[in-house]
Order: C-alpha cells, then sequence, then structure tokens
C-alpha cells in the first residue's frame, strides 16, 4: 500500500478556515487592553484580594472584546451598551443561578432574546452577546457560592474601569479616528496607482472601495453630535465627498491598463499626511496631458479641497430606530431561524448539564452561544476554531496553573496581560487565535474567584468539546438547510444593485442632485460587492456543497466587480464631456445584469441576451459576458452563454 503523499494541498475549506487575516496589529487597542485587564489583578494582589481583582477584570472584558476603530462618540455608546448589557446580564444570572429549575429556563430565554436584539444591528449585536455571556457567566458564580452583592460590584467596578481606559484619549484626540479613516483613503489612492500588477491593482481598489465605507461611516456617524466640534466634521465630509471624482477618475485608469505620473501619487500622499496633521492641503498638480483617462484625474484632483459643504442630516430619533429594529423582525425568516437554532442549542446544553454530573458545566452553554452567534459568520467554521483554540488555550492554562503563576502575583499580572494583548490582535485576525487567548482569560477570572486548579482546566475542554459537539450534531448537520443554504441570493442581490447603479450612471447628470445621487449609488454598488465578498468567504470554510458552490461563484464575483469598474471607467468620461450611451443600450445591460440575477436567484442557466455592440460600451460588455460565463461555475459541464451583439 502507497503511503499518502506529503505534498497533497489541504482541503480547500481547511485552508480558508485557518488562513489569517492579513490586518496590521491595533496597537493602541492592544495596548488599552493589557492596560484594562491587568491593573485590576495587580491591585487586587497588591491589597490582598486576589479574586476580587480577577472579577473586577472580568467586568472590564466587554471593553475589549466590543472595541473597534471609530469616533469616540461611536466607540462609547457601542462600549457603554455592551457593559450595560454585561451587567444586566451578570445579574440576572447571579439572581437566578442558586436554583437549577429557575436557572436553566432563565438562560434558555436569554439565548432567544440574544438572538432576537441581534437584528438591531451591530452595537446591538455585541451588546447581545454580552447579555448571553454574562448570564452564563453568572449563572456559574453563582453555583460556586459567590456572594452576589460583591461581585456585581465587581464587575460594575470592572465596567467603568474599562469604559475609563477605552475613552481616556476622547479629549485629546476627538477627532484623531475621523482624520484617519479619510487620509486612509488617500494612502489607498496611492497604493492602487503604485500596482506594478492586476492582481495587486484589483486587490489595492478593494481597500479602496472598504476605506471610503470606513471613512463615510464614521463621518456620518459622528459629525453631527458633537456641536462643538460639528465644523471639523463638516470640512472633513466635504473634503471626502470632494475626493470622489479622483476615486472614479482612479478607477477607470486602473482599469484602463494606463498608469498614474509620479507627481499624482505623490500629491495622494501629500493629501493624507495634510490631512493627518490637520494642515493646509498641498496645491494639485496642474499639466496637460494627451490621454483623456489621465488629464481627466488631473481634472478631478483640482476638486479636493475643503471648501465643499453638505448639508446637516436628520439625526434618527430613537423611537424610529426601535421601529427599524421591529421591521427587521418581521420581514423575513432568516432572524427567526437563527434564534430557533440557537435556543434549541442552548436548551440542548441546558438539558446536559441537568443530566450529566458534570463540575461547574456552565462552559457548554458558553460555548454554544459563542459559536451559534447568528451573525458572525459560519457555524461550522467557528464551531471548529472554538474547538482548536480551546485545547491551545487550555495547553496555555494548564502551563499557567503548572507554573504556580497563580502564586505570583508579578507573573500573573504579566501574563494576564499577555492574554489581553492576544484577545485584541485575534480579533482581528482570526477566531481561533481569539478563543486561544479568550479561554484562558476567562479561567484566570472566573475560577481565581473559587480556588480554580488542574481539574478546572481539563473540566473546561470538556465542556467546549461538549458543547461543540452539540452545535455540529444539532446547530448544522441536522438543522434544515444547513448543507444547502441558498448563497446565490446575496449574488443575486448585488447584480440587481449593480444594475441600479448602471441605470443612473451611465445617463446624463446636469444637476449637482443627479452627481449626488450617482455617487451614492456607486459607493452603494462597491459597498455591496465589498459585503458579498465578506459573505462567501465565511461560506467558503465550509466542506457541504454549499462551501463547494461559493467556491465555484467566487469568479463570477470578481467578474461583476470588473463590469462595475468598467461602467465607473464610462461614467468618468461622462463627466469630462463625452456623449452617454444610448438610453436602449443601457436598458440592454440592465436587462442583462437583471438576467444574469434571476438565473442566480433562480438556479437555471440565464438565457440569451442582446448587449449592444458599441465601442464606448465595449469593455462592460466584454466584463459581462465574463460574469455570465462565471455563473456556470457550480456545474462545469453547462455550456457559455451566447450573445447576440446590436450595433
Amino acid at each position: 500500500m502507497s503511503s499518502p503523499r506529503a505534498d497533497l494541498p489541504a482541503p480547500r475549506w481547511l485552508a480558508h478556515l485557518l488562513r489569517t487575516n492579513p490586518a496590521p496589529v491595533p496597537w493602541s487597542r492592544t495596548v488599552r487592553a493589557a492596560i484594562a485587564l491587568s491593573v485590576p489583578v495587580a491591585v487586587g494582589a497588591g491589597v490582598g484580594e486576589l479574586a476580587v481583582g480577577a472579577l473586577v477584570s472580568a467586568g472590564a472584558l466587554p471593553t475589549v472584546t466590543a472595541d473597534v476603530a471609530g469616533p469616540y462618540r461611536y466607540r462609547a455608546l457601542r462600549l457603554a451598551g455592551a457593559v450595560a448589557a454585561a451587567l444586566i446580564g451578570f445579574a440576572t444570572g447571579l439572581t437566578t443561578g442558586a436554583e437549577p429549575l429557575l436557572s436553566h429556563p432563565t438562560v434558555v430565554l436569554i439565548a432567544a432574546v440574544s438572538a432576537l436584539i441581534s437584528a438591531g444591528g451591530n452595537n446591538a449585536s455585541i451588546a447581545a452577546l454580552q447579555l448571553f455571556v454574562f448570564t452564563t457567566l453568572g449563572v456559574g458564580q453563582a453555583e460556586a457560592g459567590t456572594a452576589p452583592g460583591p461581585a456585581l460590584a465587581c464587575v460594575v467596578s470592572g465596567g467603568a474601569w474599562g469604559l475609563l481606559v477605552a475613552l481616556a484619549g476622547w479629549t485629546v484626540h476627538a477627532t484623531s479616528p475621523e482624520r484617519q479613516a479619510v487620509a486612509q483613503v488617500y494612502i489607498e489612492l496611492a497604493a492602487m496607482h503604485s500596482a506594478q500588477d492586476a492582481p495587486t491593482s484589483l486587490a489595492a481598489r478593494q481597500q479602496l472601495t472598504a476605506a471610503m465605507s470606513t471613512a463615510y461611516d464614521r463621518l456620518l456617524g459622528a459629525r453631527s453630535w458633537l456641536s462643538g466640534r460639528d465644523a471639523t466634521y463638516r470640512k472633513l465630509l466635504g473634503l471626502l465627498s470632494a475626493s470622489t471624482p479622483a476615486v472614479e477618475a482612479s478607477v477607470a485608469m486602473v482599469n484602463a491598463g494606463a498608469r498614474a505620473p509620479r507627481d499624482v501619487i505623490e500629491h495622494f500622499t501629500a493629501l493624507a499626511t495634510a490631512v493627518l496633521a490637520d494642515a493646509p492641503l498641498p496645491d494639485p498638480p496642474r499639466r496637460d496631458h494627451p490621454d483623456p483617462a489621465i488629464a481627466a484625474l488631473y481634472h478631478a484632483l483640482t476638486k479636493i479641497s475643503t471648501e465643499h459643504e453638505r448639508s446637516r442630516g436628520d439625526r434618527v430619533p430613537p423611537h424610529r430606530r426601535v421601529l427599524d429594529w421591529l421591521r427587521s423582525l418581521t420581514s423575513g425568516p432568516l432572524t427567526w431561524i437563527a434564534a430557533g437554532r440557537l435556543t434549541l442549542c442552548v436548551a440542548l446544553a441546558e438539558a446536559v448539564r441537568l443530566i450529566v454530573p458534570l463540575d461547574n458545566s456552565y462552559w457548554i452553554t458558553l460555548t454554544v452561544g459563542l459559536v451559534l452567534k447568528p451573525d458572525f459568520g459560519s457555524v461550522f467554521g467557528r464551531a471548529v476554531l472554538r474547538g482548536l483554540g480551546t485545547v491551545v488555550g487550555v495547553g496555555i492554562g494548564a502551563v499557567a496553573l503548572g507554573l504556580g503563576l497563580d502564586a505570583n502575583p508579578l507573573a500573573l499580572v504579566v501574563f494576564v496581560a499577555l492574554l489581553a494583548a492576544g484577545v485584541a490582535i485575534g480579533k482581528v485576525r482570526n477566531y481561533g487565535i481569539l478563543s486561544a487567548f479568550t479561554t484562558p482569560l476567562i479561567i484566570l477570572q472566573m475560577d481565581l474567584t473559587t480556588g480554580g486548579d488542574w481539574d478546572v482546566v481539563f473540566a473546561r475542554l470538556v465542556d467546549t468539546v461538549a458543547g461543540c459537539v452539540i452545535v455540529l450534531v444539532f446547530g448544522y448537520l441536522l438543522w434544515p438547510g444547513s448543507l444547502r443554504p441558498r448563497v446565490g441570493g446575496r449574488l443575486a442581490d448585488v447584480s440587481d444593485t449593480v444594475a441600479r447603479y448602471v441605470d443612473y450612471g451611465l445617463r446624463a447628470a446636469d444637476t449637482a442632485a443627479d452627481r449626488a445621487e450617482r455617487s451614492r449609488r456607486r459607493r452603494k454598488a462597491y459597498r455591496g460587492l465589498a459585503d458579498l465578498r465578506t459573505a462567501f468567504q465565511q461560506i467558503v470554510v465550509e466542506p457541504s456543497p454549499a462551501g463547494r458552490q461559493a467556491a465555484a461563484w467566487w469568479p463570477a464575483i470578481v467578474a461583476l466587480e470588473q463590469v462595475t469598474d468598467a461602467v465607473t471607467a464610462v461614467v468618468v468620461t461622462i463627466e469630462h464631456g463625452a456623449e452617454p450611451p444610448a438610453e436602449s443600450d443601457v436598458r440592454l445591460i440592465t436587462g442583462a445584469l437583471g438576467e444574469l440575477a434571476d438565473a442566480v436567484r433562480s438556479q437555471r442557466e440565464p438565457a440569451d441576451v442582446e448587449l449592444p455592440d458599441t465601442e464606448q460600451l465595449a469593455g462592460v460588455t466584454d466584463q459581462l459576458e465574463n460574469a455570465f460565463g462565471a455563473v456556470c461555475g457550480p456545474d462545469p459541464t453547462r455550456s457559455r452563454f451566447l450573445f447576440r451583439r446590436r450595433g
């Protein structure tokens, strides 16, 4: 019998699952995490109350796991919501945990409520996660006999301390995150023009799209709240809006294969430096160029200024946000399906805790909740990564206990600081890395209060495996639709979004309102494409047919991005004097995109379509043909599509 070949590649799903995100290390968040979680332990050890310090450190944990880059006001709302939810959950768990007949149904109910709250948006989602996690941790503390009053006071103190550390720089660097976001747009523009080959250029364009989306999100969410600094936000937002022609001209030029002159790249770099330093903007380079695409870019550079004003957007009142959340609950079954799956698996975990004699087995339920969080990607992928990460984390915890760190305060403080830093880094790199650092951290925070030992570490490993098994069997393998989710729906929706951009973008824009609407639709199309990539990257980690289908449809996503780039190239020429395409030709393109969406949505072969045969739209039609051909991916036996060209 021949031995297995050592050079065989790993399975597709495993390679995607273990891949880390090449995001830069968030050094400021890393330092804040280390300070927030280690200082309470140091103070507790210093006054001879290590268990109290550990519990205060646990109270600061939501400010570490929920922290993100962004405006201070946005971060304050997000972190305050997460801390408040954690406190409510911990109080609920402490109150009910001593009575099993009360605690088990309470945890199941909290799981269902948490899943429904998650539909309210990103901040609501992270708050819902903290609500469930700390309810479970509160139950564990109550089962261990911890006094409810002092324990809750410790967690409240930890939450306040974590908020103080996270937001301490607000008064000094209030607009720094917004400036960084706008400057990043110019950095990505310089990087895209500096790319040496097509793959690098494509990756840079995707980074530019992400930078634009991030900058708009931060500025639109922050500018109308602090009246004393509102002029600064409006100035930055006006600058970002005035940069849109340069972004569109750059995408068009790169799509056409043209290279930007060196002074253009240097100007984008200088713009980034000026924005970061809050200095006057440099004068744009001015010169004629025979290439119309490069000439359009030079002209667009002259539009970048801080004089462009945008009107203040209306603040969305709280009751409108609640109504939007309620509408999201009634608009479709996805939220209820996710809530049902989480509730079922939590109920099974609680049943296992009742039936099987395990010590402090609340970790089983905690694992189920962390893996099945409804909006955090692939159930299969998170279960595998959680299991692998916990095995590594338990190993780290075992080493800590074996070295007697709980008896060495200084070493323990350093160890907690390193684990906290690992949590901040793992949060942006890989869920398995995050689990590997979170597991020993929570073991120390929770079990120092009850005198944890080696048995606790191995009990956590058994509990995690049990939780992952429950999720994989009942939340994935046996759950209807898990193995064959309809992944094409999102691809079809984005195709429709691109069609709406085409319909507006390839027509004459005679007024400022028309041009603003065209830019809005362009941003929406590119954001939809970016979100589509993220969604498919989550599904592609599964070994199921859905994962294989997502991998096969990946070329269709790339082709649709190239269609959008080609449309943007035509839009730039229209903005600089070219005649818009005939309305009948625009209808042919939007009709082809509509047929592509309908075919993907219905899982059928697209019908033959007619495309315009004009030089102006040649790039768009060529990329459309590639997109139609890429839809054949899930079934390589299907033939290429036939196109009728109309001149």
